[in-house]
């Protein structure tokens, strides 16, 4: 009977363990679906619906920032680029430190949340001419034709790929500005 006894006793145990395991186990909740949600603690960026309030707004937080003698900014739908001219005999590092600057104070601005920054010579003037055929209302063609400069000056061309001379001298190279005599 004792043998009987301590096997009940000895089930009951472990019986009780395991079913501990499933009652701290909660049923899911409606509301709990598994998935976790997080709230957006960054500025939302603003829609965009005067695109030259908006360069104007930016152009001045850019200046604001010490060390940006100007700046210039092209809105294009919900997405503006903005140019800094900085001093020209300025260190790299001194340069990449003022564009972070000027990051920052777009970061806390909704306009400027997702403004891209340069500090290149060729890239501001660029975003000027932009800015300029805009105001002549000329935004697409103005847009395009700057685009291809840009693209142009970045690819680079190799002699490999040019078409080898005849020989015979009567081809030469046209030039612009080449005017014979």
């Amino acid at each position: 009977m004792f043998k009987w006894l301590a096997s009940a006793f000895i089930i009951a145990i472990v019986a009780t363990g395991c079913s501990s395991v499933a009652r701290n186990e909660t049923s899911p909740s409606p509301q709990n679906n598994g998935r976790v949600e997080a709230q957006q603690t960054d500025p939302r960026k603003k829609e965009i619906k005067s695109s030259e309030q908006v360069a104007k707004h930016l152009e001045q937080l850019a200046k604001g920032v010490d060390g940006v003698k100007n700046a210039r900014c092209v809105v294009f739908g919900n997405t503006a680029i903005v140019g800094i001219d900085v001093d020209a005999n300025l260190e790299r590092s001194r340069v990449g430190t003022l564009k972070y600057s000027v990051a920052e104070a777009f970061r806390k601005d909704p306009y400027g949340i997702d403004a891209l920054v340069t500090a290149d010579i060729d890239l501001n003037q660029r975003i000027n001419e932009i800015g300029d055929d805009i105001r002549r209302g000329r935004p697409i063609a103005g847009f395009a034709e700057e685009m291809a400069d840009i693209i142009g000056r970045i690819v680079p061309q190799m002699p490999r790929d040019l078409m080898p001379d005849s020989g015979d001298g009567q081809q030469e190279p046209k030039l612009k500005n080449n005017k014979k005599q």
